[in-house]
């Protein structure tokens, strides 16, 4: 529904007054490496800058930015994980709610390249018909707009907190308008940071053994320890697959009666990963050993294929001994153990629990 053509991005066609296109004063060395930081009423998100694809956006974007031009101007429309649009410098009246998505435009030449129209674009907004309409104004998108490419200028990408644009996306509305006012309460450039090392992708088994994992559920906690020296891949990736989210926002999709319940498959999230959660997906390799599939372990799930296994897992909730040296053993439950049996209880159709069980998010703790 969301890709649908996304309408046209900037509301009202008004009449410009005639005013000189902006030409950036910054060299391609300062523009280089920069990050925006904005912070939302929301959330945070960062956007890396991209000054070799569009110059003069980039370099009023970060004009406006050291401003402090978009401080208090709002995201005032939405589109349930397809985008959002803010920086409507009239959208810091209240007042004129109803001119918003007209204001700061017909300052910027379209820079329209081949950048790909993703999850994280962030384009400037324009005026219907007017290729050459673009100022203050940006949307960032939610997920893959094919049908926005080569009509907009791109001039970021999201690089952190593509999750927060997603669940802003999502904020009740009122056709595309918020319901309650999200507000942009700063934009900040930034050089970008050099990464982060992840502590999870060369700690040696003995290491990967001091973290847990709290699943936190609709109906309870559930805590987990990992079996490092029966599936230390499996159980890294696991690691790294909760501390990153990916698991946040998944069903229980599937409760056998005494046997197992299952969860973590990504046809049963509530909204789409980012591209950086995307990218630590992966089939893994099994790691079979003879540890007993008895209530409270923890299993990959998987397919045919004994290498398919990927994000869904399971719990046994009875006696799985059937499933011993078929599937990757990589946890065992030690706290909450009631709200396993609470759930492995719950009322089915066929395999499918009749309520909505969800694994809401997941802690990795040490």
């Amino acid at each position: 529904m969301y890709k649908l053509a996304l309408l046209l991005l900037a509301v009202a066609q008004v009449t410009p007054a005639r005013q000189t296109l902006f030409t950036t004063p910054f060299t391609p060395a300062e523009m280089a490496n920069k990050q925006a930081v904005v912070e939302t009423s929301m959330g945070t998100f960062v956007m890396a800058l991209l000054p070799d694809k569009a110059p003069n956006h980039v370099g009023y974007f970060m004009k406006l930015a050291r401003e402090g031009a978009y401080a208090g101007t709002t995201v005032h429309r939405v589109i349930r994980y397809g985008l959002i649009q803010g920086g409507d410098p009239l959208s810091k009246d209240p007042a004129k709610s109803a001119l918003y998505g007209t204001g700061g435009l017909n300052r910027l030449r379209a820079e329209i390249t081949t950048e790909p129209m993703t999850a994280g674009a962030v384009g400037a907004v324009l005026q219907p018909g007017r290729r050459d309409s673009a100022g203050a104004q940006f949307f960032v998108c939610a997920s893959d707009q094919v049908a926005l490419q080569g009509q907009f200028t791109v001039f970021g990408r999201i690089v952190l907190g593509l999750d927060v644009v997603q669940r802003i996306s999502a904020a009740p509305a009122t056709g595309d308008r918020p319901n309650d006012r999200i507000v942009i309460t700063s934009v900040t450039i930034r050089d970008t940071p050099p990464p982060v090392k992840d502590p999870l992708v060369e700690a040696p088994a003995l290491e990967l053994a001091a973290y847990h994992a709290v699943l936190e559920t609709t109906r309870g906690e559930i805590e987990l320890e990992f079996l490092t020296d029966r599936a230390p891949e499996t159980s890294r990736q696991f690691l790294r697959l909760a501390a990153a989210g990916v698991y946040d926002g998944t069903a229980v999709h599937r409760v056998v009666p005494n046997f197992v319940l299952q969860t973590g498959a990504l046809a049963f999230r509530d909204a789409p990963l980012t591209a950086a959660q995307n990218a630590l997906v992966h089939n893994l390799a099994p790691e079979f050993s003879n540890v007993p599939n008895v209530p409270g372990i923890v299993s990959m799930a998987r397919g045919d294929d004994p290498a398919s296994a990927s994000t869904s897992f399971f719990i046994c909730t009875g006696e799985c001994r059937a499933l011993d040296g078929q599937y990757t053993v990589f946890a065992r439950v030690i706290r909450g153990m009631d709200v396993v049996k609470a759930i492995g209880g719950s009322p089915v159709e066929g395999e499918t629990p009749k309520e909505t069980i969800t694994l809401t998010r997941v802690r990795v703790v040490k």
